[in-house]
């Protein structure tokens, strides 16, 4: 016996049997096929293991039909809207991906809706475009000070000679002093050593 498992309400087959897939509660030992319209895997698991052959059959999903009632102008209208609608919304599509300029939409609510959120988008792209700009050239500022700060610390040349002239004298009098002393502090000691 060939047995389907379907929701269906029509168009049955002679010399098949049907059942209601949601009162399924276990294998009906006489069935030799088993075909299972939907997604059921407990049904599929239970004839599969019993060793009977189950095909599997995705269900046909019902289309939503508009009826009018037979008026084809109140049908051709909302087949013009709808095609504005898909339209419009291709556009703003174009402006997002930056193909084409971003313009407010004719008509159409989620058209509407949707340049509404492009152009907050759009907005707030642009002040952190300016806010990175004025960042970027605090940056820039930034390290211009601190080449000139560096170039600052570099003790010239001549002051350097001088340091080095400082320490000799200090060094033929035996005198201490630290290695990392200032130029100030080794005159101070120099001085000292005149007045004695």
């Amino acid at each position: 016996m060939e047995l389907v498992y379907t929701n269906q309400l029509d168009g049955f087959e002679p010399g098949k049997r049907y059942r209601v897939p949601g009162l399924f509660r276990n294998v009906e030992r006489d069935a030799t096929a088993v075909t299972v319209i939907g997604d059921y895997p407990d049904i599929v698991k239970a004839y599969e293991e019993a060793g009977v052959e189950v095909e599997v059959v995705d269900m046909v999903r019902p289309v939503s039909v508009l009826a009018v009632g037979g008026d084809q102008s109140q049908v051709d209208e909302l087949v013009g809207r709808l095609q504005a609608e898909s339209d419009a919304l291709r556009v703003l599509i174009e402006a997002a991906e930056g193909l084409s300029p971003l313009e407010h939409p004719e008509a159409g609510e989620l058209p509407i809706r949707l340049f509404d959120a492009l152009k907050a988008i759009h907005t707030s792209v642009g002040e952190l475009v300016s806010e990175r700009d004025s960042l970027r050239s605090t940056v820039d500022a930034l390290h211009g000070d601190i080449k000139a700060l560096k170039k600052a610390a570099i003790t010239p040349a001549d002051e350097a000679d001088e340091i080095a002239r400082l320490k000799a004298a200090l060094d033929g009098a035996n005198v201490q002093y630290r290695a990392n002393a200032s130029k100030e502090s080794l005159e101070r000691l120099v001085a000292e050593l005149s007045k004695e």
